[in-house]
Protein backbone atom coordinates (compact mmCIF):
# COMPACT_ATOMS: atom_id res chain seq x y z
CA UNK A 1 0.00 0.00 0.00
CA UNK A 2 2.55 2.81 0.70
CA UNK A 3 4.32 2.36 -2.32
CA UNK A 4 1.02 2.37 -4.15
CA UNK A 5 0.66 5.48 -2.27
CA UNK A 6 3.99 6.88 -3.02
CA UNK A 7 3.09 6.04 -6.80
CA UNK A 8 0.40 8.09 -7.31
CA UNK A 9 0.35 10.58 -4.93
CA UNK A 10 -0.98 11.77 -1.47
CA UNK A 11 -1.92 14.74 -2.93
CA UNK A 12 -4.29 13.05 -5.09
CA UNK A 13 -5.37 10.35 -3.02
CA UNK A 14 -6.56 11.96 0.30
CA UNK A 15 -8.42 14.47 -1.34
CA UNK A 16 -10.31 11.77 -3.44
CA UNK A 17 -10.58 9.96 -0.15
CA UNK A 18 -12.23 12.60 1.75
CA UNK A 19 -14.94 13.29 -1.31
CA UNK A 20 -15.84 9.54 -0.85
CA UNK A 21 -16.25 9.84 2.74
CA UNK A 22 -18.13 13.36 2.54
CA UNK A 23 -20.69 11.36 -0.36
CA UNK A 24 -20.59 8.11 1.71
CA UNK A 25 -21.05 9.99 5.16
CA UNK A 26 -24.42 12.29 3.67
CA UNK A 27 -25.59 8.84 2.25
CA UNK A 28 -25.53 7.31 5.40
CA UNK A 29 -26.96 9.95 7.85
CA UNK A 30 -29.93 10.00 5.51
CA UNK A 31 -30.30 6.35 4.81
CA UNK A 32 -32.22 5.63 8.17
CA UNK A 33 -34.46 7.88 7.40
CA UNK A 34 -34.83 6.63 3.54
CA UNK A 35 -34.75 3.39 4.32
CA UNK A 36 -37.54 3.61 6.51
CA UNK A 37 -39.40 5.88 4.53
CA UNK A 38 -38.80 3.78 0.77
CA UNK A 39 -41.63 0.89 0.90
CA UNK A 40 -42.49 -0.64 -2.48
CA UNK A 41 -43.89 2.47 -4.67
CA UNK A 42 -46.42 -0.17 -5.62
CA UNK A 43 -48.01 0.01 -2.05
CA UNK A 44 -46.82 3.23 -0.78
CA UNK A 45 -49.02 5.80 0.44
CA UNK A 46 -48.94 9.35 -1.27
CA UNK A 47 -48.22 10.60 2.67
CA UNK A 48 -45.14 8.38 2.74
CA UNK A 49 -44.28 9.37 -0.74
CA UNK A 50 -44.51 12.95 0.40
CA UNK A 51 -42.16 12.40 3.61
CA UNK A 52 -39.44 10.83 1.18
CA UNK A 53 -39.32 13.58 -1.23
CA UNK A 54 -38.55 15.91 1.65
CA UNK A 55 -35.79 13.77 2.66
CA UNK A 56 -34.09 13.38 -0.82
CA UNK A 57 -34.45 17.22 -0.71
CA UNK A 58 -32.62 17.97 2.61
CA UNK A 59 -30.17 15.31 0.77
CA UNK A 60 -29.91 17.69 -2.04
CA UNK A 61 -29.51 20.32 -0.11
CA UNK A 62 -26.43 19.13 1.59
CA UNK A 63 -25.23 18.08 -1.86
CA UNK A 64 -25.40 21.70 -2.98
CA UNK A 65 -23.22 22.71 -0.45
CA UNK A 66 -20.88 19.83 -0.37
CA UNK A 67 -17.16 21.00 -1.31
CA UNK A 68 -15.65 18.60 -4.63
CA UNK A 69 -11.93 19.22 -3.70
CA UNK A 70 -11.67 19.35 -7.94
CA UNK A 71 -13.82 15.99 -8.54
CA UNK A 72 -16.97 17.90 -9.67
CA UNK A 73 -17.35 15.62 -12.12
CA UNK A 74 -17.28 12.58 -10.43
CA UNK A 75 -20.31 14.32 -7.99
CA UNK A 76 -21.83 15.57 -10.99
CA UNK A 77 -22.18 11.75 -12.42
CA UNK A 78 -22.88 10.84 -8.91
CA UNK A 79 -26.34 12.95 -8.75
CA UNK A 80 -26.99 11.99 -12.33
CA UNK A 81 -27.24 8.57 -11.15
CA UNK A 82 -29.44 9.34 -8.33
CA UNK A 83 -31.55 11.40 -10.78
CA UNK A 84 -31.86 8.60 -12.90
CA UNK A 85 -33.74 6.64 -10.27
CA UNK A 86 -35.42 9.17 -9.21
CA UNK A 87 -36.94 9.74 -12.34
CA UNK A 88 -37.75 6.25 -13.38
CA UNK A 89 -39.89 5.66 -10.51
CA UNK A 90 -42.76 6.53 -12.37
CA UNK A 91 -45.29 5.19 -9.95
CA UNK A 92 -43.45 7.21 -6.88
CA UNK A 93 -43.46 10.37 -9.39
CA UNK A 94 -47.13 9.63 -10.39
CA UNK A 95 -48.45 9.80 -6.38
CA UNK A 96 -46.16 12.73 -6.35
CA UNK A 97 -44.22 15.02 -8.74
CA UNK A 98 -41.27 15.61 -10.49
CA UNK A 99 -40.47 18.95 -8.82
CA UNK A 100 -36.91 18.13 -7.60
CA UNK A 101 -35.64 17.22 -11.08
CA UNK A 102 -34.37 21.06 -11.30
CA UNK A 103 -32.84 20.32 -7.67
CA UNK A 104 -30.75 17.93 -9.22
CA UNK A 105 -29.58 19.62 -12.42
CA UNK A 106 -28.64 22.46 -10.29
CA UNK A 107 -25.72 20.01 -8.63
CA UNK A 108 -25.05 18.39 -11.78
CA UNK A 109 -24.67 21.65 -13.99
CA UNK A 110 -23.14 23.77 -11.66
CA UNK A 111 -20.18 20.69 -11.35
CA UNK A 112 -20.10 19.97 -14.96
CA UNK A 113 -21.54 22.43 -17.24
CA UNK A 114 -19.83 20.52 -20.17
CA UNK A 115 -22.10 17.40 -19.36
CA UNK A 116 -24.13 17.99 -22.59
CA UNK A 117 -26.87 15.08 -22.71
CA UNK A 118 -27.60 16.57 -19.06
CA UNK A 119 -29.66 19.86 -20.61
CA UNK A 120 -31.96 17.67 -22.15
CA UNK A 121 -33.12 15.86 -19.19
CA UNK A 122 -33.20 19.28 -17.28
CA UNK A 123 -35.86 20.73 -20.32
CA UNK A 124 -37.57 17.02 -19.79
CA UNK A 125 -37.95 16.58 -16.67
CA UNK A 126 -38.20 20.27 -15.36
CA UNK A 127 -39.75 21.98 -18.03
CA UNK A 128 -41.94 19.46 -19.80
CA UNK A 129 -42.91 17.16 -16.80
CA UNK A 130 -42.65 19.50 -13.06
CA UNK A 131 -43.97 22.72 -15.39
CA UNK A 132 -41.16 24.76 -14.25
CA UNK A 133 -39.85 25.92 -17.12
CA UNK A 134 -38.69 29.19 -15.36
CA UNK A 135 -36.10 27.56 -13.45
CA UNK A 136 -34.78 25.12 -15.54
CA UNK A 137 -33.97 28.05 -18.24
CA UNK A 138 -32.01 30.08 -15.57
CA UNK A 139 -30.17 27.01 -14.85
CA UNK A 140 -29.29 26.99 -18.46
CA UNK A 141 -27.91 30.04 -18.55
CA UNK A 142 -25.95 29.91 -15.62
CA UNK A 143 -24.44 27.30 -17.37
CA UNK A 144 -24.34 28.39 -20.79
CA UNK A 145 -21.56 31.29 -19.19
CA UNK A 146 -19.09 28.81 -18.65
CA UNK A 147 -19.59 27.13 -22.53
CA UNK A 148 -17.70 28.54 -25.63
CA UNK A 149 -18.59 27.12 -29.29
CA UNK A 150 -16.64 24.23 -30.07
CA UNK A 151 -15.92 23.37 -26.36
CA UNK A 152 -16.97 21.38 -26.09
CA UNK A 153 -17.73 20.39 -29.76
CA UNK A 154 -21.24 19.67 -28.85
CA UNK A 155 -21.60 22.82 -26.78
CA UNK A 156 -24.56 24.43 -29.34
CA UNK A 157 -26.78 21.91 -28.13
CA UNK A 158 -27.23 23.76 -24.86
CA UNK A 159 -28.28 26.98 -26.80
CA UNK A 160 -30.97 25.26 -28.83
CA UNK A 161 -32.11 23.44 -25.98
CA UNK A 162 -32.47 26.99 -23.67
CA UNK A 163 -34.48 27.92 -27.05
CA UNK A 164 -36.49 25.06 -27.32
CA UNK A 165 -37.54 25.98 -23.38
CA UNK A 166 -37.69 29.74 -24.07
CA UNK A 167 -40.03 29.06 -27.04
CA UNK A 168 -42.37 25.93 -25.93
CA UNK A 169 -42.86 26.33 -22.18
CA UNK A 170 -41.81 30.34 -21.08
CA UNK A 171 -43.48 31.61 -24.21
CA UNK A 172 -41.03 33.87 -25.03
CA UNK A 173 -40.40 34.01 -28.53
CA UNK A 174 -38.11 36.88 -29.02
CA UNK A 175 -35.98 35.16 -26.13
CA UNK A 176 -35.93 31.99 -28.44
CA UNK A 177 -34.96 33.76 -31.40
CA UNK A 178 -32.02 34.92 -29.74
CA UNK A 179 -31.24 31.61 -28.64
CA UNK A 180 -31.91 29.91 -31.86
CA UNK A 181 -29.99 32.35 -33.64
CA UNK A 182 -26.91 31.48 -31.08
CA UNK A 183 -27.13 28.21 -31.49
CA UNK A 184 -27.04 28.52 -35.47
CA UNK A 185 -24.10 30.66 -34.82
CA UNK A 186 -22.06 27.60 -32.57
CA UNK A 187 -22.94 25.13 -34.66
CA UNK A 188 -21.15 26.40 -37.31
CA UNK A 189 -17.75 27.07 -35.37
CA UNK A 190 -18.80 23.14 -34.23
CA UNK A 191 -16.07 20.65 -35.35
CA UNK A 192 -18.63 17.89 -34.69
CA UNK A 193 -19.86 15.81 -37.63
CA UNK A 194 -23.67 17.08 -38.56
CA UNK A 195 -23.11 20.47 -36.93
CA UNK A 196 -23.78 21.92 -40.25
CA UNK A 197 -27.32 20.63 -40.38
CA UNK A 198 -27.78 21.54 -36.98
CA UNK A 199 -26.94 25.06 -37.73
CA UNK A 200 -28.81 25.31 -40.86
CA UNK A 201 -31.67 24.01 -38.94
CA UNK A 202 -31.47 26.49 -35.70
CA UNK A 203 -31.23 29.62 -38.09
CA UNK A 204 -34.32 28.66 -39.98
CA UNK A 205 -36.35 28.53 -36.98
CA UNK A 206 -34.67 31.64 -35.84
CA UNK A 207 -35.95 33.20 -38.93
CA UNK A 208 -39.64 32.14 -38.63
CA UNK A 209 -39.77 33.48 -35.20
CA UNK A 210 -38.21 36.90 -36.50
CA UNK A 211 -40.77 37.02 -38.79
CA UNK A 212 -43.69 35.86 -36.52
CA UNK A 213 -43.33 35.27 -32.47
CA UNK A 214 -46.06 32.99 -32.74
CA UNK A 215 -45.11 30.97 -35.70
CA UNK A 216 -46.49 27.10 -35.96
CA UNK A 217 -43.06 26.22 -38.26
CA UNK A 218 -40.64 27.36 -35.18
CA UNK A 219 -42.90 25.30 -32.95
CA UNK A 220 -42.82 22.48 -34.52
CA UNK A 221 -39.73 22.61 -35.82
CA UNK A 222 -38.69 22.33 -31.85
CA UNK A 223 -41.35 19.61 -30.86
CA UNK A 224 -39.69 17.59 -33.51
CA UNK A 225 -36.19 18.43 -32.01
CA UNK A 226 -37.67 17.08 -28.57
CA UNK A 227 -39.04 14.40 -30.33
CA UNK A 228 -35.29 13.31 -32.20
CA UNK A 229 -33.84 13.47 -28.51
CA UNK A 230 -36.57 12.14 -26.06
CA UNK A 231 -35.60 10.38 -23.61
CA UNK A 232 -39.06 8.30 -23.19
CA UNK A 233 -42.19 7.13 -24.76
CA UNK A 234 -43.92 9.56 -22.97
CA UNK A 235 -41.84 12.56 -23.84
CA UNK A 236 -42.59 11.39 -27.53
CA UNK A 237 -46.00 11.24 -27.37
CA UNK A 238 -46.21 14.57 -26.51
CA UNK A 239 -44.07 15.89 -28.91
CA UNK A 240 -46.10 13.89 -31.06
CA UNK A 241 -49.40 15.10 -30.36
CA UNK A 242 -48.52 18.68 -29.90
CA UNK A 243 -46.78 18.50 -33.72
CA UNK A 244 -50.36 17.14 -34.78
CA UNK A 245 -52.12 19.44 -32.50
CA UNK A 246 -50.20 22.76 -34.74
CA UNK A 247 -51.52 21.20 -38.13
CA UNK A 248 -47.78 19.07 -38.71
CA UNK A 249 -47.74 15.38 -39.58
CA UNK A 250 -45.08 12.85 -37.91
CA UNK A 251 -44.16 9.65 -40.14
CA UNK A 252 -42.28 6.63 -38.71
CA UNK A 253 -39.58 6.25 -41.35
CA UNK A 254 -38.28 2.70 -42.33
CA UNK A 255 -34.74 2.91 -39.73
CA UNK A 256 -37.04 3.86 -37.09
CA UNK A 257 -36.60 7.68 -37.03
CA UNK A 258 -39.15 10.14 -37.13
CA UNK A 259 -40.12 12.69 -40.17
CA UNK A 260 -42.18 15.70 -39.60
CA UNK A 261 -44.01 17.72 -41.91
CA UNK A 262 -44.98 21.14 -41.25
CA UNK A 263 -48.22 22.24 -43.02
CA UNK A 264 -48.30 25.15 -45.57
CA UNK A 265 -49.48 27.59 -43.91
CA UNK A 266 -47.91 29.03 -40.42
Amino acid sequence: MPTILRRIGLEFILPLLLVVVCITAIGFLQQPRLEQLRADSQTASEAQIRQEVEAESARLSLLKKMPSLGFDNLLADWTFLNFVQYFGDSTARGKSDYRLSPDYFEIILDRDPRFIQAYTFLSTSGSMYAGLPDRSTEIIQRALERLKPNDPPQSFFAWRQLAIDQLLFVGDGEAARRSFETAAEWAKQSSLPGSETAAQVSAQTAAFLARNPNSKSAQIASWAMVLTNAPDDRTRKTAIDRIQALGGQVMLAPDGSFQVQAPRQD
